[in-house]
């Protein structure tokens, strides 16, 4: 008879894998918590992310905003009132998802082990400094104008003798190296280990076997296979949604929605089918026009929602559940495209059936977590799976990213020397 582990020895079973995995499953049930940084580290062998630069956002204790929150007791927390009917499916719509983000909040406090060590986990003195000199290249307004053409990258080939700085970077790149367009050209690492780059005397980390192309939306299907048998079967979308906020314009550019449709999002799938993860932010417009016209136009079938539910390193939320305007958490919906439920390939993979809820302290703005991973019993086809993400900002090893900014967390000073 199989003797049932003790609720203590359950906690440390998980924690030793939340170590070496960076996922840990809360009551083994559809929630997960996740460190990004773990996870993201699995592609590099001579480098690794530093904590303090993916974990750049200050939030303040739980404390100072019990206390904001005594001082402004009048001021509503809710749904403001007089609502117009779209605020009102919103509305609706939360309280739905409601009960299932508290369950999963309340697992998640109730992960002792977890919460004691979490402060650790995402803060790193040695690394403060790192995250100070990061200066992001504008790739976006460099790649729309006269000079792209002319832009090229300096790829690293094998072993160099510079002197390394204190983080093990090497501080220049002379010899060996490989001279290659930027813009509108897709860049292959071909090693089995981590290869630097330099532009405009900028250093950046590339991950082994990871692939991208750095274009606007005109040149995506550079990348659709000529065989549709090698097409990807998960693809990854985060696209930057139209939105009004002057701060979020100012943070990065936008693009209207319905050029979204035009993404050639059946031609990248592999012929047996795909599972495609799209981000979509709470607005219950964008949320309309998703479902009514985006999904239709890609094919998308069987959409089911995750949620990524963002908290503090304390565990506790970063905002207030119930707040209209801010909620604390954000809408992943996964789907199938080309895929015939009744094949071979579909009986071996974990159907989507319920909603999931994904876990995690939140890095820079508008920066999602890591999804390989957490979605791979979900993926149909081959293994190891094809993997691609539309609007990437960072390269992954053995993923092709595509988007106008895919280095933009590439630059080495996120890295430290392992």
């Amino acid at each position: 008879m199989r003797m049932r582990m003790e609720p203590r020895g359950l906690e440390a079973e998980l924690m030793k894998s939340f170590m070496e995995s960076g996922v840990y499953r809360l009551d083994q049930s559809d929630v997960v918590f996740i460190d990004p940084v773990r996870l993201l580290n699995d592609s590099y062998s001579r480098f690794r992310l530093s904590p303090s630069a993916y974990y750049s956002r200050h939030f303040p204790p739980s404390s100072t905003q019990k206390r904001n929150r005594k001082r402004k007791r009048n001021k509503p927390r809710h749904a403001p009132l007089n609502l117009n009917e779209r605020e009102l499916c919103a509305e609706e719509r939360h309280q739905q998802v409601r009960p299932l983000l508290l369950n999963a909040h309340r697992k998640l406090l109730e992960a002792s082990q977890l919460l004691r060590i979490l402060p650790r986990i995402v803060e790193s003195e040695a690394a403060l400094e790192c995250r100070e000199r990061v200066v992001n290249q504008n790739f976006v307004e460099l790649g729309s104008s006269w000079r792209a053409p002319f832009c090229e990258i300096a790829l690293c080939n094998g072993v160099q003798d510079e002197v390394k700085n204190p983080q093990g970077l090497r501080s220049g790149l002379s010899e060996g190296r490989k001279l290659v367009p930027l813009f509108d050209n897709i860049i292959s690492v071909e090693s089995d280990d981590d290869v630097e780059a330099e532009f405009q005397n900028v250093i950046y980390v590339l991950p082994p076997k990871s692939l991208f192309l750095m274009s606007d939306l005109r040149q995506v299907r550079k990348l659709i296979a000529g065989d549709s048998a090698e097409g990807f079967n998960l693809i990854v979308i985060d696209p930057p949604w139209e939105n009004g906020s002057a701060r979020q314009k100012a943070m990065y550019p936008t693009l209207p929605n319905r050029h979204f449709m035009y993404l050639p999002v059946k031609e990248l799938a592999q012929s047996d089918g795909a599972l495609v993860a799209l981000w979509i932010t709470n607005r219950q417009k964008l949320q309309d026009f998703v479902v009514k016209d985006l999904l239709p136009a890609w094919g998308i079938s069987h959409a089911t929602p995750f949620y990524w539910l963002k908290v503090k390193p304390d565990g506790s939320l970063i905002g207030d559940l119930d707040l209209f305007h801010h909620r604390p958490y954000e809408l992943l919906l996964l789907g199938y495209v080309n895929v015939d439920f009744n094949s071979e390939c579909m009986k071996t993979i974990k159907h989507l059936k319920e909603s999931g809820v994904i876990i995690s302290v939140p890095g820079a703005y508008s920066r999602k977590p890591p999804l390989g991973k957490l979605l791979e019993e979900y993926i149909p086809g081959q293994r190891p799976s094809r993997c691609i993400e539309l609007f990437a900002r960072e390269l992954v090893a053995g993923w092709t990213s595509w988007g106008n900014e895919p280095l933009h967390f590439q630059d080495a000073t996120y890295y430290l020397g392992k």
